[in-house]
């Protein structure tokens, strides 16, 4: 049986770079090397080369985060190229990747987010009118970025200017949300047509930690992952749904990973992840494994979704 040839794809020119080419590294050790035949490409430097390979390549694999990579730009290359991959396509990415605009969508599916107001640069500041509805603290964070990149909880209403200011390096849009204390949760979901929702992982950042920031999320130690988590069977329930529902809205595929927060028995949803950190021990393998997924088997899972959709 001819082996696929498989395109990874890794690094990118996002502020993720790094987090990418290490995950893009466990992937390709993980993967199959009797099923796969894997060239190895960077967005970065060689797209004129994945266009040239275009012909030869039976599927990609895609293992980017942040903009140029997971927000559809890198997805529409791949589309022209007439190259299946796996995941969410232009829309849903584009979608995703917008935090205000999936909190659209995620509204008119009847899912509860926290309140929240958006802010464009060259808006004027209404710190007043903001703490009136959003109290304190407030969470900023930029509109289009990941792994909590630019994003600040601000206690004191003096510091609202400089969160914003900070946010701003990453982003001209930002979104300021109600900070809710509770318990975090994620859930994965798989598939195209038959969505499966993954086991419940529950987080909790080390002491140091303020939420499952960018720290908490990649240094080894830093948070404490539960899966599966420490829920009744009713709220697990309403967290996959949740996950399937926000999957749906934003017109995802293959799989994705939606982030939560459990709060005096309301959960809310946070944002959706359409390509979740894929090293051996992320949030969406750890949940696939105790799904039944080895790390290897997930990304056959995913590259067989990809070739039939």
């Amino acid at each position: 049986m001819a082996k696929i040839r498989l395109a990874l794809l890794s690094g990118g020119d996002s502020s993720e770079r790094e987090v990418s080419l290490n995950s893009g590294r466990q992937v390709y050790e993980a993967l199959n090397k009797e099923k796969y035949d894997i060239v190895r490409y960077d967005p970065k430097t060689d797209l004129k080369q994945i266009v040239e390979d275009a012909h030869s390549i039976d599927a990609a694999l895609l293992i980017l985060h942040g903009p140029n990579g997971e927000d559809g730009t890198v997805q529409g290359l791949l589309d022209l190229l007439k190259i299946p991959y796996q995941g969410a396509g232009v829309l849903g990415s584009a979608l995703a990747m917008n935090k205000l605009a999936s909190k659209k969508m995620y509204e008119q599916a009847n899912i509860k987010v926290p309140p929240y107001i958006s802010f464009s640069k060259g808006d004027c500041l209404d710190i007043d009118s903001w703490i009136i509805k959003l109290g304190l603290p407030i969470v900023v964070k930029p509109a289009c970025a990941g792994s909590s990149v630019g994003m600040s909880i601000v206690k004191k209403k003096e510091d609202i200017a400089q969160a914003i200011e900070n946010a701003l390096k990453f982003d001209t849009n930002l979104i300021l949300e109600a900070y809710i204390k509770g318990v975090e949760l994620t859930c994965g979901v798989l598939g195209n047509l038959d969505l499966e929702a993954l086991p419940v992982i529950e987080i909790i950042p080390g002491k140091e930690y303020e939420f499952f920031d960018y720290n908490a999320k990649y240094i080894k130690g830093a948070s404490e992952e539960i899966c599966p988590a420490r829920i009744d069977d009713a709220v697990r329930e309403k967290v996959q749904e949740y996950a399937i529902a926000a999957h749906k809205a934003l017109f995802l595929r293959g799989y994705s990973r939606s982030d939560m927060i459990l709060s005096d028995g309301e959960i809310y949803l946070l944002e959706t992840n359409t390509i979740p950190g894929m090293t051996a021990t992320s949030l969406y393998p750890q949940s696939a494994q105790t799904a039944g997924y080895s790390f290897s088997q997930i990304l056959d899972k995913l590259i067989s979704l990809a070739m039939e959709s």
